[in-house]
C-alpha cells in the first residue's frame, strides 16, 4: 500500500504535478504524434524490435533457435534459468530495507523523531525513549502488517494467474525423427522465454513482445500502450512504411495489449523487463498514481483531523506561554498535543484491517486483486451482471436442431458441428455445448470427411463467425453462425428439405415467430446458415476468405440451447437486495430470453430496454433511463461500458460482473470490477475481484466482509477523533485556568501510546448485524460533526476530574501538580478506553453489543497499566504519584456518568443524523 499520510501532505501539489506525468506518461507511451514513442523506448530495445518486424519468419525462429512447432519443454526450462521470469521489475516486492523506510517516512513519524531528539538533547530521557518507543511501535506494526498482506495478496494472485496456450513439437515416434507436429499446452505467462511460440485468440493478453508468424483477421487493442480507443489489425507480413514507429508495426504485438477478434500465431521476442512494457514502466516509476476512491476518502477524512491539529496545537502553545510565561514548555506540550492529534496507527490499521478482510474474503471463494477494492466491494449500491452464468447454471446444453419451420433436423446440427470444431478462435460455452452434444453419432466422420480451408473469425460487431471446409470435391462451403438478426441479414434464402426459397417477407414472419417462441421458452437461439463457393482454378490460393464472403447466404436453421436458472440465485438475489443492492441485468441475448430467465429467478424485469434504443440516447437521456429500468438486452461492449458509466454518473458505487472480452471495457469503468477464474484474461486483467465460483451467493459474502472492514476502519477514525477533540477541549481549559500545566508532555505522549497500542486489535472485531445492510462509504462532514458532539463529552467529565483533583485532594498548588496530573492522566486514559466500547456500537455496550475477545482483552490490559504507572515502582520514572485509594470511587462514578451520558447522547445523534 502506498505511504497514505504520506500523500496527505502531497495532495494538494499532486493536480499540478499529475499534468506534468500524464503528459510524460502519454508521451513515452506513443499517445503523442507518430514516432515519439519509438523514440521514447531504448535505442537497443527498438532497434531488436525493428529488426524481428523486417526480418524473414524463418529467419527469425532460426535466431531464437525454435521451430514453427516451439520449443521443447526442455529448451524452454534451459531458457528459463538464463532469461528469468516473465515478469515485469517493477510490480515485485520492494528490498525489505527500502519497504521500512517507506513505513518510517510518513511526516508524523518525522515530527516524532524531531521531538525525540530536543527531548534528547535537553537531556529529558524520559520522553525521548517514550517518543522513541512510539516512533518504533508505528513503524513495525506497519511494516510487519504490510508484509503480511503483501504476501497474502501474492498468494491470493497466483490462485488465479493468466496463461498462455503454447506450441510444443509432438513427441517423435522414433529415435532421430523429426517433430512434425506441435501440440498446445497451458502455460502460466511468467514461465513464456524468448522463442517460444503462442496462439492466440480473441479476449487473449499478449504475453511478451512477439512476431507474428501467421494472422487471420486479427485486431489487437493496444489502448494500454498508446491511448487510442480503436483495435488495429495485424498482420503476418509487414505492409507499413519504413518511417513508421515500432508500434506501428504491422506484424509486431506487446505485452500488455489484448485481442479483440481474430486468431493467430506468434513467437515471443523479448519477455519481462526486456518488453517495450516493460522498459517504459522502469523509466516512469516515478508517476504518480490516480489516487483511488478508497485513498480519496482517507485523504478527506484525515485532512478533516490535520487541520484541527493545525489550529488547536498554536492555540494550546499561545494560551500555555501567555499564561504560565514558559514558552519552552509549552511548546513542548503544543508538540505533544499535535502528536496526539494525529492518526499516526492510521496506516497500519488501514493495512491490517484490509489484510485480513482479504484472507477472509479468500476462504469464501473471492479473490482481492487490490487490497483498496475491498472499500467499493463495501460500498457498491447497483451491481451490473450479465445473465450467462450468473444468474444461470453456466452448464449450457442444446435442446434442439431445428430448420428453419421449426422441424427437427440433423442437417443442421451436423452443419453447427463443423462450424464448432473447426473454428480457431475463442470457443465459447455454445461451441462446447454443439461438440459435447449425445445426438452427435457422425462427429469422426465428419471430421475426417471434411478439411479446413480456412475461417472468418467472430467479432462483436458482425456477432457471426465463418469457416470454409472441403470434402474432397471442386467447391468450398462457408458454414456461419450466429446471432438470428446478424445471420438473416447475410442471408438471401432459406432451405427446406430439397427446397431453397427466397427469404421474403411472409418466410421472415415465420422465422421470427419460431424463434420467439423458442425464447419465449427460455431458448437461446443460434442461427446456421451456408454457402457453396467456387474453388481450384476458379479462386486462387493466395486469396483468403474474408467477411465479403458472408452473403448471399442461405439460411438452414437454428440450434436452440437451454441454461436453467441457478437455485441459488433467487436467494442470493434477496440478500443482495437485503443489503441494499440493486441488481441490473446487461445481456447481449435478446429481450424474449432475458425477461424469461429474469422472472424465473424473481427480477421484476419491467420494460426490457435493448441496445439499440441506448445508440440513440444521449448521455443524459441514458442517465435517466439506466436509472429507471433493470434489464438491458441486445448489448455490445460499447453499451454495457455506457450503462455503466452513467450509473456512476448517478452518484451510484457501481459493480460489474463480467467474464467475456466484451465485458473488459465495462469491468474497467466500474467502481468495482468483478470476474471469475475462468473469465478470459482480458477480464481477470481488467477485474479488482475474482470470483473462485461464479456465483451471486460468494458476491454477496464478500460484499458483506467488504462492509466488515470498512466498519472496523471507520471505528478507529471516529475514536480518535472524538477522543482526540475532547482532551484537547480539556487541555484548552485547563490551561486558562489552572497555575500549572494539567499533564505534562510525558504524560500526554504516553497515554497517547498506550492508546495507540489498545487499537491495534480493533481489525479483529465484531460488527453489528445492522451496520452491514446498506453501502458504505466515506462522510468527512459526518467525521467532524461527530468530533463536535462526542468529543465535548469527555471533556465534561475532564473537568469534573479537575474539580476533585482540586477541591476533594486538596491538588491546587505547583507543589501538589504531580497528584493533579497524575489523577487525569488515569481518568483521560480510562475515558479514552472506555469509549471504544461506547462508540464502536449504536447498541448499548457490553450487554446487546460485545467486542470480539481481543479488544475486550486488549482494553483491559491497557486500563491495568494506565492504573499501575501512577501506583507502581516506576511511578516517579514518569513524574507520576500514588492516588489515594478515595479517588477510585470518584474515578468510577465519573466513568459511569461518562458512559450513560454518551448513550443517551449516541441515541439521540442516531435518530437525527443516523449512524455510519
Amino acid at each position: 500500500m502506498k505511504n497514505v499520510l504520506k500523500s496527505l501532505f502531497e495532495s494538494f501539489l499532486r493536480s499540478r504535478r499529475m499534468l506534468h506525468h500524464f503528459e510524460r506518461w502519454q508521451t513515452l507511451l506513443g499517445s503523442k504524434p507518430a514516432g515519439t514513442a519509438s523514440a521514447a523506448m531504448p535505442p537497443d530495445i527498438a532497434r531488436a524490435l525493428s529488426a524481428a518486424s523486417r526480418a524473414d519468419a524463418g529467419a527469425m525462429l532460426a535466431s531464437l533457435h525454435s521451430s514453427p512447432q516451439g520449443l521443447a519443454e526442455d529448451e524452454a526450462q534451459a531458457l528459463r534459468k538464463q532469461f528469468g521470469g516473465n515478469e515485469v521489475r517493477h510490480e515485485q516486492p520492494l528490498p525489505w530495507w527500502t519497504h521500512l523506510w517507506q513505513c518510517y517516512r510518513n511526516p508524523f513519524n518525522l515530527l516524532l523523531t524531531v521531538l525525540a531528539l530536543v527531548s534528547y538533547v535537553t537531556e529529558d530521557m524520559k520522553a525521548a525513549l517514550v517518543i522513541g518507543s512510539m516512533v518504533v511501535l508505528s513503524t513495525v506494526l506497519r511494516f510487519v502488517q504490510e508484509s503480511r498482506s503483501g504476501k497474502a495478496a501474492e498468494r491470493l494472485k497466483a490462485m488465479v494467474s493468466n496463461t498462455a496456450t503454447v506450441l510444443r513439437p509432438a513427441p517423435a515416434e522414433g529415435a532421430g525423427a523429426p517433430h512434425a507436429e506441435a501440440v498446445r499446452a497451458e502455460v502460466p505467462m511468467r514461465e513464456l522465454v524468448p522463442g517460444d511460440v503462442i496462439a492466440l485468440s480473441a479476449g487473449d493478453m499478449i504475453p511478451a513482445d512477439c512476431r507474428l508468424l501467421a494472422a487471420k483477421d486479427l485486431f489487437i487493442s493496444q489502448s494500454a500502450l498508446t491511448g487510442e480507443a480503436m483495435p488495429v489489425e495485424k498482420f503476418s507480413a509487414d505492409r507499413s512504411s519504413d518511417e513508421a514507429g515500432v508500434l506501428e508495426r504491422d506484424n509486431l504485438l506487446f505485452m500488455g495489449t489484448s485481442v479483440v477478434s481474430g486468431s493467430a500465431t506468434a513467437l515471443i521476442v523479448h519477455t519481462g523487463n526486456r518488453t517495450f512494457f516493460g522498459a517504459l514502466a522502469q523509466r516512469v516509476t516515478a508517476v504518480d498514481q490516480g489516487t483511488s476512491a478508497f485513498q480519496a476518502g482517507i485523504n478527506r477524512v484525515s485532512w478533516v483531523l490535520i487541520r484541527f491539529m493545525l489550529v488547536m496545537a498554536p492555540l494550546v502553545l499561545v494560551i500555555n506561554g501567555v499564561a504560565k510565561g514558559d514558552w519552552w514548555e509549552a511548546a513542548l506540550f503544543a508538540l505533544s498535543i499535535a502528536v496526539g492529534l494525529t492518526p499516526e496507527m492510521l496506516p497500519m490499521i488501514v493495512t491490517a484491517t484490509l489484510a485480513k478482510g482479504a484472507v477472509v474474503m479468500s476462504r469464501r471463494k473471492v479473490i482481492v486483486k487490490r487490497l483498496e477494492a475491498i472499500h467499493n466491494f463495501g460500498a457498491m449500491d447497483v451491481l451490473c451482471t450479465d445473465k450467462t452464468g450468473t444468474l444461470t447454471q453456466d452448464h449450457i446444453v442444446l435442446e434442439r436442431h431445428t430448420n428453419a419451420w421449426g422441424e427437427a433436423s440433423d442437417h443442421v446440427l451436423q452443419m453447427a458441428y463443423l462450424n464448432s470444431f473447426h473454428q480457431t478462435g475463442l470457443k465459447n460455452l455454445l461451441d462446447k455445448a454443439v461438440l459435447s452434444h449425445a445426438e452427435m453419432q457422425l462427429e469422426t466422420r465428419l471430421q475426417t470427411a471434411w478439411r479446413k480451408i480456412d475461417e472468418v473469425p467472430f467479432d462483436f460487431a458482425r456477432r457471426r463467425m465463418s469457416v470454409v471446409v472441403e470434402n474432397g470435391g471442386s467447391e468450398h462451403l462457408l458454414i456461419c453462425k450466429g446471432a438470428l438478426e446478424e445471420i438473416l441479414s447475410a442471408c438471401a434464402s432459406v432451405e427446406r428439405g430439397d427446397e431453397v426459397l427466397p427469404l421474403d417477407a411472409d418466410v421472415l414472419a415465420r422465422i421470427h415467430a419460431i424463434a420467439s417462441e423458442l425464447n419465449t421458452q427460455g431458448l437461446r437461439v443460434v442461427a446456421v446458415a451456408s454457402r457453396v463457393l467456387a474453388a481450384g482454378a476458379q479462386r486462387p490460393a493466395e486469396v483468403a476468405y474474408g467477411v465479403a464472403d458472408e452473403t448471399a447466404l442461405t439460411l438452414l436453421g437454428y440450434v436452440a440451447f437451454l441454461d436453467p436458472p441457478k437455485e441459488s440465485t433467487a436467494p442470493a438475489l434477496r440478500a443482495l437486495a437485503a443489503h441494499g443492492v440493486a441488481v441490473k441485468v446487461l445481456t447481449g441475448d435478446n429481450e424474449l430470453v432475458a425477461r424469461k430467465v429474469c422472472g424465473d429467478v424473481g427480477i421484476e424485469a419491467g420494460r426490457v430496454v435493448l441496445g439499440r434504443e441506448i445508440e440513440a440516447l444521449d448521455d443524459a437521456g441514458l442517465r435517466a433511463l439506466a436509472e429507471q429500468h433493470q434489464v438491458f438486452a441486445k448489448l455490445t461492449p460499447a453499451h454495457k461500458e455506457r450503462i455503466v458509466r452513467a450509473l456512476h454518473a448517478n452518484g451510484h458505487v457501481v459493480g460489474f460482473m463480467g467474464d467475456g472480452i466484451n465485458d473488459a471495457p465495462a469491468l474497467r469503468a466500474a467502481d468495482i470490477g468483478i470476474s471469475v477464474d475462468g473469465a478470459v484474461d482480458v477480464a481477470k486483467e481488467s477485474a479488482d475481484i475474482i470470483l473462485l465460483e461464479k456465483s451471486l451467493m460468494v458476491l454477496e459474502q464478500g460484499v458483506v466482509e467488504g462492509r466488515r472492514t470498512f466498519a472496523n476502519m471507520l471505528k478507529y477514525i471516529k475514536l480518535t477523533a472524538s477522543s482526540n477533540f475532547g482532551n484537547v477541549f480539556s487541555v484548552l481549559v485547563a490551561s486558562a485556568f489552572l497555575p500549572f500545566l494539567p499533564m505534562l508532555p510525558l504524560h500526554l505522549l504516553v497515554q497517547n501510546l498506550l492508546y495507540d497500542v489498545s487499537q491495534i486489535a480493533i481489525p479483529f472485531d465484531n460488527v453489528d448485524a445492522e451496520f452491514l445492510q446498506k453501502p458504505q462509504r466515506w462522510n468527512p462532514a459526518d467525521l467532524g460533526r461527530f468530533m463536535l458532539f462526542f468529543g465535548p463529552l469527555s471533556s465534561v467529565f475532564d473537568i469534573l476530574t479537575y474539580a476533585v483533583m482540586w477541591f476533594a485532594f486538596s491538588a491546587n498548588t505547583v507543589a501538589h501538580q504531580t497528584l493533579f496530573q497524575s489523577g487525569w492522566f488515569v481518568e483521560g486514559l480510562l475515558s479514552q478506553t472506555l469509549v471504544v466500547h461506547l462508540i464502536r456500537t449504536r447498541k448499548i455496550p457490553f450487554l446487546q453489543s460485545r467486542a470480539a475477545w481481543p479488544l475486550l482483552a486488549m482494553g483491559a490490559a491497557i486500563a491495568a497499566a494506565g492504573i499501575w504507572l501512577p501506583m507502581g515502582r516506576l511511578a516517579h520514572y514518569f513524574r507520576l504519584q500514588a492516588l489515594p485509594l478515595a479517588y477510585f470511587p470518584w474515578l468510577a462514578a465519573m466513568l459511569a456518568g461518562y458512559a450513560t451520558l454518551t448513550q443517551a447522547v449516541k441515541g439521540w445523534y442516531a435518530r437525527r443524523f443516523g449512524w455510519q
